[in-house]
C-alpha cells in the first residue's frame, strides 16, 4: 500500500481566530488510540471548545470531541478524553513560561494529517475584547465590499 503524502486538513477552529488574537503557532503531534485515528480519517472531530492545558510539565489537549468510530467494538475510545500533545522540551518550556507570565492561553487551530501522521496546529493566543471583534468584522466586511466593487468595475470594461 502506498504511503500517504502531503497535508490533509481534517478540521479548522474558525471560532478561535474570531475569539483570540493569535501571537505564535506550533505544530504538535497527538497521542491517539487506533479508533480515534480511524474516526479522524472519516473527518469526525469538534474543535470548537478545545483548549490546551499544562499538567505535570506536559501539554494536554482538552474538551475536543472525537466521536466513537462507528465500526469499532469494545476497543472504542471515550469521545472527550484528554489527549497528550507531543512537542520538544524547549518548545514546551517556552510556551509554559509565556502562558504563566503574560496571562495568555493555548488553543488548537487545526487538526490535519501530515504524511499520514495526525498533527494539531496550536497557537499562543490572547483573548479579544468585544470592540476588537466588532472592528475585525467591520474590516472584513469593508474588504469584501471593496473587492465586490472592483469586480463590478472590471466587468463594465
Amino acid at each position: 500500500m502506498p504511503k500517504e503524502s502531503g497535508r490533509k486538513v481534517v478540521a479548522t477552529n474558525r471560532k478561535a481566530r474570531h475569539e483570540y488574537t493569535i501571537l505564535d503557532t506550533w505544530e504538535a503531534g497527538l497521542v491517539l488510540m487506533g479508533t480515534e485515528v480511524k474516526s479522524l480519517r472519516e473527518g469526525h472531530i469538534a474543535l470548537g471548545d478545545g483548549f490546551c492545558q499544562f499538567s505535570g510539565g506536559e501539554l494536554w489537549l482538552e474538551a475536543v470531541n472525537i466521536p466513537e468510530y462507528t465500526q469499532g467494538s469494545w476497543t472504542n475510545h471515550p469521545s472527550k478524553r484528554r489527549r497528550k500533545l507531543l512537542l520538544h522540551r524547549e518548545e514546551l518550556a517556552k510556551i509554559e513560561q509565556k502562558v504563566n507570565e503574560a496571562g495568555l492561553t493555548v488553543v488548537p487551530l487545526q487538526v490535519y494529517f501530515n504524511d499520514g501522521r495526525a498533527k494539531v496546529e496550536i497557537a499562543l493566543a490572547r483573548g479579544k475584547r468585544d470592540y476588537d471583534k466588532r472592528q475585525a468584522l467591520r474590516e472584513a466586511q469593508d474588504k469584501r465590499e471593496a473587492l465586490r466593487e472592483m469586480r463590478a468595475r472590471n466587468r463594465r470594461r
